[in-house]
Formats: C-alpha cells, structure tokens, sequence
C-alpha cells in the first residue's frame, strides 16, 4: 500500500518531464527552421551583407572610441578651438603634408564660425615621411607655448612641409627651435595607438561621437556627424 502511495505521489512527475522535452524539442525545431529561413534570405538577398556587416563594424567602432574617448578629446596644450566646454568635440588626426587636409581646413573653419557650441581637437599624426615628423614636433612646440593656431595657419598656407617653410612658419609665430622630447614622443606614440585603434588608414581622420570619418569628407558629411553626435 505505501509502494502504491509513492507510486501515485511521483506520477505527475512523467507527463511533466514529457511536456518539457517536447518544449525542448519544439523549440530546436524552431530554431533549426529558423535558421533555414535566414539562411535562404541572405542567399537570395546577399546585397543585405554588406549594410549588416557595416552596421557591426560601426557598433564595434563606436564601442572602441567610447574607450579612448576621454583620451581622444582632450588636446595637446593649445592645440583646440572653439567652445572651451563644447557638447561636442570634432577630433582630427591631420598631417601637415597631407593636401586632404589642407582640404579639409576650410570646412572646418567654416563649422567653427557657424557653431558656438562646437569645440576642435588636432591630434598630430604624422603619417608621410621625414617632413611630417619635423613640422609635427614644431607644432606640439607650438601648442605647447600656446601659438598652435599660429602656427598651423601659417604652415599649411605655405604649402608641402620642407625644413625652409617650418623655421619660417616657426620664426612667424615666435617659437623656438624644439627636438622631439620625452613629452612629444609620448604624445606622438599615444596618437598613433589611438590611430590604430580606430582603424585610421590615413589622414585627415575624424572622430565626432562615436563616428570616425576617414578622408576629405566635406563640409556637409561633417555636420551631419555633429548633428548626430549632440542629438545622441
């Protein structure tokens, strides 16, 4: 009679167990038959690839630069403009021999005399040889005696960057002669770890928010990330 009782007792335990392996199973069916039906849309449709995969390439980017972004938008000394407190900060990683960038000045000039609310940070990245690395150390001198503005004015008005146009430039703007000290080296290396870290294949390179534009993107491209950026 006991035996009976715990019989019956453990009884409702099987038709229980047999509803959660039939859940179970249901559910890898449904999942397999998923899988099926996604797999057989981007067969059909593989010109959805390339939006899906740029979609996680631009989360990973954003997630990267929200790392370094404390890093990123705080500049060398004098090496900023605009609002001193700006809602948003337009980083540019920039070469003094790069045409793209001279390019880009005026577009970004223009976004600083349109937009009060707007602060620019220059990040020297000298990517194109023996010349860049000698008007990037004169800058970082520059903005270090608070004449950065001056100074890359003065270069990039004077063309390709050669010894000659930067001890002019230099000597236009009141600074002296520097070497590449333990301060500028630092500076320079943290640039380009960041440079790599947000895949900066060249200059100019722009970090708005958490978009980093490559190349001489305009004037309007420009202001769409920072429309983005203070609305996000």
């Amino acid at each position: 009679m006991a035996d009976g009782s715990r019989l019956r007792a453990g009884s409702w335990k099987f038709p229980v167990l047999a509803g959660l392996i039939g859940i179970l199973i249901g559910a890898g069916a449904m999942l397999a038959a998923n899988g099926y039906f996604v797999r057989s849309y981007l067969l059909e449709h593989p010109e959805v690839l390339p939006e899906a995969m740029e979609r996680l390439r631009a989360r990973e980017m954003a997630q990267t630069v929200s790392q370094y972004r404390a890093t990123i938008e705080t500049p060398f000394h004098g090496a900023w403009a605009g609002a001193a407190d700006g809602d948003v900060v337009l980083v540019e990683f920039f070469d003094y021999a790069c045409s793209f960038c001279r390019a880009s000045n005026a577009d970004v000039e223009r976004l600083l005399r349109e937009d009060p609310r707007l602060k620019v940070v220059w990040r020297e990245y000298p990517v194109l040889g023996p010349a860049s690395e000698e008007a990037a150390i004169a800058s970082l001198a520059a903005a270090r005696s608070g004449r950065f503005r001056a100074f890359y004015d003065s270069l990039f008005a004077a063309g390709r960057p050669t010894e000659a146009s930067i001890a002019a430039a230099r000597e236009t703007v009141g600074v002296a002669p520097a070497s590449l000290s333990p301060e500028f080296r630092t500076e320079l290396e943290r640039n380009f770890q960041i440079a790599r870290a947000i895949g900066a294949s060249g200059t100019p390179t722009f970090v708005i928010g958490d978009q980093v534009l490559q190349g001489a993107v305009g004037y309007q491209t420009l202001r769409e990330a920072i429309e983005a950026a203070r609305a996000g």
